[in-house]
């Protein structure tokens, strides 16, 4: 058998844009020779399905699991470029068996997801199958686990927001209204304390900028920039907020828990395709793009 250096392995997935394991495999398939390796890859649609992955991947679903009497739950993102590829039942299988892949497994990251085995072969491998079918670049972005002495519940909206709460004291219901409540109003922390040293004082600078701006009297500006933080701690901060089921519009969530005897130890909100810049293309460079 020849040998396969590594850079030899490395130039074969610039070109091809396939993971190390397929290239190494290509080449050991062509006997270390590197034209015949990429025509391996392209037969096998590897090769194709690289080119898909320069294509901006921003639709898809937000999947989940949990196990274990609510002991441990699993929230997942695994996108598509179309909203008509994320309805597709192929793909939503897809991401439903990750999720429950994840739960088993315990994988350390996204990568590590990817060369477990799913079906018979490795999520990578089925990953790339589902591209050549569908026609679509499709990725795994993230995922986050928990596992709890309290109770784990979750709340998907329409696949497109996620929530995932471990929290204790409190029945099911409760854990169910306390992740709708996390999917609707967005909290950035759980609790003011929390709130890391330099955020706050980003938020002061920009409060005593906007009052000095306004030509407020240097006495009061303190008093103004410390009402302006009451309101980011309102808004930012879960146990801060009004909660959203409170038909008078006035019980915070702290006050919502401190009544059921209940606390969150965490929570964790996925919106489908945040962060991700989305390319915009106008119908005829999208249809070139399909021909090529």
């Amino acid at each position: 058998m020849a040998t396969i250096s590594a850079s030899s392995v490395k130039d074969l997935r610039e070109k091809t844009g396939v993971g190390m394991m397929e290239a190494k495999k290509a080449l050991e398939e062509a006997g270390g020779d590197f034209e015949k390796a990429v025509d391996i890859l392209r037969k096998k649609g590897l090769s194709a399905a690289a080119k898909k992955a320069a294509r901006v991947a921003s639709e898809g679903m937000i999947a989940s699991t949990i196990r274990s009497s609510a002991k441990s739950g699993v929230l997942i993102e695994v996108n598509s470029e179309t909203d008509f590829v994320a309805k597709n039942d192929e793909f939503q299988k897809f991401a439903k068996d990750l999720a429950e892949l994840v739960a088993a497994q315990k994988p350390a990251d996204v990568q590590a997801l990817s060369q477990l085995a799913l079906e018979g072969e490795n999520v990578e491998a089925r990953r790339n199958r589902l591209v050549q079918k569908i026609g679509e670049n499709i990725t795994i972005r993230r995922f986050v686990s928990y596992e709890t002495a309290g109770r784990v519940a979750v709340y998907i909206h329409g696949n497109r927001i996620g929530v995932m709460v471990d929290y204790s004291g409190a029945d099911e219901q409760l854990g169910k209204d306390l992740a709708m409540h996390i999917a609707a109003a967005n909290p950035a922390f759980l609790t003011r304390e929390s709130v890391p040293a330099d955020v706050l004082d980003r938020e002061r600078s920009v409060y005593e900028a906007q009052a000095k701006e306004s030509g407020k009297p240097s006495a009061v500006i303190g008093k103004i920039i410390e009402g302006k933080l009451e309101k980011f701690y309102s808004d930012s901060c879960l146990v801060d907020q009004i909660y959203i089921k409170d038909p008078d519009g006035k019980l915070k969530v702290r006050d919502l828990l401190k009544k059921a005897g209940a606390s969150v130890s965490r929570f964790v909100r996925y919106q489908l395709g945040e962060g991700i810049e989305k390319k915009k293309e106008c119908f005829a460079e999208e249809v070139a793009a399909q021909l090529k």
